[in-house]
């Protein structure tokens, strides 16, 4: 027992080492970075107009490819949970996909689709449809990257459910729509609340599949994660860290919500 106790110690011990080092140290720079010349200068920093454009496109992104990947994972997950059907596991893989594709091999490849020299670029320079290089092709990537979040979270959780409270909605008379409003929705709320929240987080901070589609073009293109690094290739340490410190605040908040979210979960399942 002695030496059980001496052995979880030792692993708790490295443990805490590599969350000090690797994870507190490096978001604790970027927080203290970013005001170490003032709220005023921080709050100068983030209104610098290249800033404030990336602070909105990434806002709008957001706004698109969240209910997006939401109406996509609910529908993902209704369909794999509870139903049986050719292709079943092939449409579970699929969803994963994203998670095993680099998200920089993602950017390349909408580009070989939709870019100038891509399967479609020709047609869409015909009919003077701009997709790469813009809005429509941030959108795009992130949606692809972020895709699994919703569906990932909803499977297990409507799997483990069941379908008893389905079927018994169905026995007393209610149609497709009702049960799922009234039976399934109100069963996966906190697993979809949380599988928004991650999505969200996701779109705010990727970098590399955007980094290809977007063309990082100064104050039209470039989403935050993109003006980060313009800033502090540009030797702009206090822009840069100043606009880390957000996403790094939204990673904290989207951190907090998690916390939040399983422990009513927790006092939900123990009031039962």
């Amino acid at each position: 027992m002695k030496g059980g106790a001496g052995g979880r110690r030792l692993v708790l011990a490295i443990v805490l080492v590599l969350t000090l080092f690797v994870v507190i140290a490096p978001v604790s720079v970027v927080l203290v970075e970013g005001l170490s010349r003032g709220v005023g200068a921080f709050f100068g920093a983030l209104g610098e107009e290249d800033t404030l454009a990336a602070i909105r496109l990434s806002i709008v992104t957001a706004l698109v490819v969240v209910p997006i990947n939401t109406l996509f994972g609910i529908a993902a997950a209704w369909s794999i949970a509870k139903f049986t059907f050719p292709g079943r596991k092939l449409l579970l893989s699929v969803i994963e996909l994203p998670f095993s594709v680099s998200p920089i091999v993602a950017g390349i490849a909408y580009l070989f689709v939709y870019g100038g020299q891509g399967l479609l670029g020709p047609f869409l320079e015909e009919h003077d449809i701009k997709i790469m290089f813009a809005l429509p092709g941030i959108i795009l990537a992130s949606t692809f990257v972020t895709a699994p979040f919703v569906a990932r979270e909803l499977i297990p959780l409507m799997q483990l459910q069941g379908n008893d409270d389905e079927e018994a909605a169905a026995t007393l008379g209610a149609r497709g729509f009702q049960i799922f409003r009234r039976v399934t929705l109100p069963n996966i709320r906190w697993g979809l609340v949380y599988g928004i929240i991650l999505c969200n987080a996701r779109v705010l901070g990727e970098f590399g599949a955007v980094s290809i589609v977007s063309g990082t073009i100064r104050g039209e293109t470039n989403t935050l994660p993109l003006q980060i690094e313009l800033l502090y290739h540009d030797y702009n340490t206090a822009g840069a860290f100043a606009a880390a410190s957000v996403l790094t605040l939204v990673a904290l908040l989207t951190l907090a919500a998690k916390v939040a979210l399983e422990a009513k979960v927790g006092r939900g399942q123990a009031g039962r």
